[in-house]
């Protein structure tokens, strides 16, 4: 049951009004946006349904790069509106190829929107976003970004990369609530919402939210806000703040924890599913699961490691590999240390062959020989 008096959250102070002008500021500095930022008061999958559905026109042409089913969810809620989606469909738990994607841009004699998913929890995948963000630039596209499993764990910069529409979700590596989403939007992508015909009435509607509420001097929220969870993204934001050097601290927690797992990996005797580290994700580190080992039996077989987490990919890929979770404050030594050594006797266990005390060695050097990133809890 809970670890904490249930009355805590019972009756909470109301959020002050002044203070989510304040709070989308803030998220804003995070993500290196002077744009607008607007809340969603939903789980990120919330936002990126409002986002398609607030963009989709008949005849919007869309090009959509896949590597995990949001991917395909965003193309979805596209199409349901009456825009025209191309597909870019990465191989199953790989990164897009940019050959692949810069041909499918140049095969499209019109292009209105380029969207994609940073980085990815559901498989351990890292996009390359500058490149694409270049090409998209390149066609006068606008450019969405679904940066829900990169914020906090990667750099991310809306203005130096042109985004027009950026959605996140502060549960993973900002390492706050799961019930509220933000969303940074450009002018460029303010014009093309509101272009007819618009999405109106609907809980889906940005530009409701536009009109109701930052176009009414961003004071009261519309609706009935939860304070909870702006209480909690504020003091999730504090938490940041507190970091020297603030989330590049967070950050490099994040990018410490994936070198370190990836390390212990390799010393394991077995690569990690994203060979490539510039191309794999720093909240979640995806590891092969060995060709004779049934999936559920190797996830099973780590579940009595003390502090580990580690589970099956989602998407598609769950007989390929499974993710060790490095996000939030698990971005620390001991979790990192944990999951590590929860695959090597998982696999171990398994009939596998795989030499635990270098792995144990490797996540401790790589600990060793970083410079101090701050603590997590």
């Amino acid at each position: 049951m809970t670890q904490f008096a249930a009355e805590d959250l019972l009756d909470p102070p109301a959020y002050p009004d002044v203070g989510y002008a304040l709070l989308a500021d803030r998220i804003g500095a995070v993500m290196r946006s002077f744009d607008d930022v607007v809340f969603v008061q939903a789980e990120a999958v919330v936002a990126l349904e409002a986002v398609a559905a607030s963009l989709a026109k008949p005849g919007l042409k869309v090009l959509n790069v896949v590597t995990s089913m949001y991917g395909d969810y965003f193309a979805t809620w596209l199409r349901r509106g009456g825009a025209v989606v191309e597909n870019v469909v990465a191989e199953p738990g790989r990164p897009v190829d940019l050959a692949v994607f810069q041909a499918a841009l140049d095969a499209m004699a019109e292009v209105d929107v380029v969207v994609l998913v940073h980085g990815e929890a559901a498989n351990g995948v890292l996009n390359p976003l500058p490149e694409i963000a270049e090409s998209a630039k390149a066609r006068g596209a606008l450019l969405v970004v679904d940066a829900v499993a990169s914020i906090g764990a990667h750099q991310f910069e809306v203005q130096t990369l042109g985004i027009d529409i950026a959605v996140i979700g502060p549960q993973k590596g900002l390492g706050g609530p799961a019930g509220l989403s933000a969303i940074s939007v450009s002018e460029a992508a303010w014009a093309k919402i509101a272009e007819e015909p618009a999405l109106r009435l609907s809980t889906l509607s940005l530009l409701d939210l536009k009109e109701k509420w930052l176009d009414l001097g961003a004071d009261a929220l519309p609706g009935t806000p939860a304070p909870l969870e702006f209480w909690a993204l504020d003091a999730a934001l504090d938490r940041i703040d507190a970091e020297e050097d603030a989330i590049e601290t967070v950050i490099e927690r994040h990018q410490l924890a994936a070198r370190a797992t990836r390390a212990g990996l390799r010393a394991l005797g077995v690569p990690p599913w994203i060979e490539d580290d510039g191309s794999a994700s720093a909240l979640v580190t995806a590891a092969p699961v060995p060709a004779g080992v049934e999936p559920q039996a190797l996830v099973d077989a780590s579940g009595g490691f003390e502090g580990a987490a580690i589970s099956l990919g989602v998407g598609g890929v769950e007989h390929l590999l499974v993710r060790l979770n490095h996000t939030g404050i698990r971005a620390a030594y001991r979790p990192v240390l944990a999951n590590v050594v929860a695959y090597g006797q998982a696999l171990a266990a398994l009939g596998q062959s795989v030499d635990i005390d270098a792995a144990i060695e490797a996540v401790a050097r790589a600990y060793q020989d970083a410079e101090p990133v701050g603590s997590a809890e």
